[in-house]
């Protein structure tokens, strides 16, 4: 059987979304590919930088025509021409980070993985929700209009039962990559910075996972360098996942099913073309989406304008990364940590 064509995008126009001003705690790299991608593609405004350094503040401020550099992230929280923070710090501070904004009254978008662990990640939520606050995860990808391209074909049954999902992303970061990377202090390892792409993916086409199994390999300082991962569900379906900060990997994806398969290519995680093939030997390519997006840090633009849309209309999450598939993809790095033997500081 023939599947039928590719389904185009629902995603909303980025320029669309209503304008918020946003002030930005941690101007590293991922805050200046964000920054950009506001800059560029939407009519969100960065208004204020907050960083433990007010030099370094003020550099960002500079390349990105900020207005205002704090040199704490307390000011930044609490500067009245800010309506809600992106939190761009390590790993290891957004759970403390994301509560000084909330206490302050701001919502957040914090950078993935949105915690260390599962148990702070519900501190996270549930403070937000106490406070009547939005919160949201930035797994970027979740908001592509690639990925929109992914979930209306599973939604209209385009590829038939899908028994088989695969994906993987490896860097070579390791060992001459980021310092943050090679500290257990700093939540480092792949599968917080790198494995929790394919793990996303997974859990969006598959749902939640009944089984993991996991292996990997530790660096000399105890974070994981890279980790093979096999999930299953309760209907039988497999997810076949892979991290490294070693190498550089193909980092494609691919949603197998009885009627066809989705294949992404590297680096699928951001906007990248999809081939829909058919079944069988040959497997012919029936189908083709090409998201003609550029610079691929562009596409943060996509999740700075979800949160615009929510906040405006007053959500307190979204409906395509709501707090319960943070939560599960939380839940499901805590569990490949504990079979590999990754545990942070403080746990």
């Amino acid at each position: 059987m023939t599947p039928a064509t590719l389904p185009a995008p629902r995603t909303p126009d980025p320029m669309e979304a209503p304008t918020l001003r946003w002030g930005v705690l941690g101007p590293g790299n991922i805050a200046r590919s964000f920054a950009e991608a506001l800059r560029d593609g939407t009519r969100q405004v960065v208004t204020a930088v907050g960083s433990r350094s007010l030099e370094r503040a003020r550099g960002f401020a500079a390349d990105y025509d900020v207005p205002t550099a704090h040199g704490s992230y307390e000011e930044l929280v609490s500067d009245p021409d800010v309506d809600v923070v992106y939190i761009a710090s390590p790993h290891s501070e957004h759970r403390d980070h994301a509560l000084l904004a909330i206490e302050a009254g701001k919502p957040v978008l914090v950078e993935k993985a949105f915690t260390r662990n599962a148990a702070e990640a519900r501190e996270v939520l549930d403070a937000a929700a106490t406070r009547g606050l939005f919160a949201m995860e930035a797994m970027w990808s979740r908001f592509l209009p690639h990925i929109d391209v992914v979930r209306r074909s599973l939604e209209e049954g385009l590829l038939g039962d899908v028994h088989t999902v695969i994906a993987d992303h490896g860097q070579q970061l390791y060992p001459d990559g980021p310092e943050r990377l090679a500290s257990p202090l700093l939540a480092g390892g792949a599968l917080l910075d790198l494995g929790i792409y394919p793990l996303s993916f997974a859990g969006l086409v598959l749902g939640g996972f009944e089984g993991i199994t996991a292996t990997g390999t530790l660096t000399p300082e105890g974070v994981d360098a890279q980790i093979s991962i096999a999930v299953t569900t309760a209907s039988g379906a497999h997810g076949l996942l892979g991290t490294s900060m070693l190498t550089k990997t193909p980092t494609t994806a691919a949603v197998c099913g009885t009627r066809g398969r989705i294949e992404i290519d590297g680096d699928f995680y951001g906007p990248n073309t999809i081939r829909l093939r058919g079944t069988g030997i040959d497997a012919d390519v029936v189908d083709t989406f090409e998201p003609h997006e550029g610079d691929m840090h562009r596409g943060l633009r996509y999740e700075a304008a979800e949160v615009a849309r929510c906040v405006h209309a007053g959500a307190l999450e979204s409906a395509l990364l709501p707090h319960a598939e943070t939560l599960r993809l939380m839940e499901a790095m805590d569990e490949v940590r504990r079979q590999v033997g990754v545990r942070y500081p403080g746990e």
